[in-house]
């Protein structure tokens, strides 16, 4: 078996590289003329990319965010589609899950740096556990309306996921529920900076 020509080799090549892209710091380098990785929570994701542009542009910030957020879910959406219409196991397609949600958070294009993995998180979710997720995307949006405090509202939205999924999809077609418990690990263990900062009642709001 050659390494380079096995589909599911390829296939767990392509999630973290492409998982690894960082759109939000492209888009706010490209459009805004500002890096995001050296700047506020120095995060790739789209908080931080409307935090920062937001500064000089707010209505470009918007878009910016906008795009950000459907870009990091479509990162790990498009390789899970085309892993799909291949035919690859479900136990293929959650590993290729995980390693989008990877390259997110621990982007080889950036030093091993990234983003918090929500985003790219949500487009795998959308599509191995789609009723769970849409439960967690109604969580998230009403949290955040309500809270405006993004990665709490992210938790939220995060949890009501996994729950949701332990009962609607138990087992996730794998014989477990481990593959999406690690996806919610990596997110939250990407957030305990910004735990800590809500136990202490210190993180900051998106207004």
């Amino acid at each position: 078996m050659d390494f380079f020509t096995n589909t599911n080799i390829l296939f767990f090549i392509a999630a973290y590289l492409i998982g690894s892209i960082p759109f939000g710091s492209i888009l706010a380098k490209t459009f805004a003329g500002v890096d995001i990785t050296t700047a506020g929570s120095k995060s790739i994701g789209a908080t931080n990319v409307l935090r920062v542009v937001k500064e000089t542009n707010p209505k470009l910030a918007k878009k910016l965010g906008i795009a950000t957020v459907l870009l990091d879910a479509l990162k790990g959406t498009v390789v899970l589609l085309f892993a799909m219409y291949y035919g690859v196991s479900d136990s293929t397609l959650w590993a290729i899950a995980i390693l989008s949600v990877l390259g997110h958070c621990y982007s080889i294009y950036l030093g091993l740096e990234g983003g918090k993995g929500v985003a790219t998180g949500l487009g795998v979710y959308i599509v191995l556990i789609p009723y769970a997720t849409l439960i967690g995307a109604l969580v998230w949006i009403v949290c955040a309306k309500v809270l405006k405090i993004s990665s709490l509202s992210s938790l939220l939205g995060l949890v009501a996921v996994v729950v949701s999924a332990t009962f609607i999809n138990n087992g996730l077609n794998v014989g477990s529920n481990v593959p999406m418990y690690l996806i919610a690990f990596i997110i939250i263990y990407k957030h305990i900076p910004n735990i800590i900062r809500i136990i202490k009642g210190e993180e900051k709001k998106v207004i």
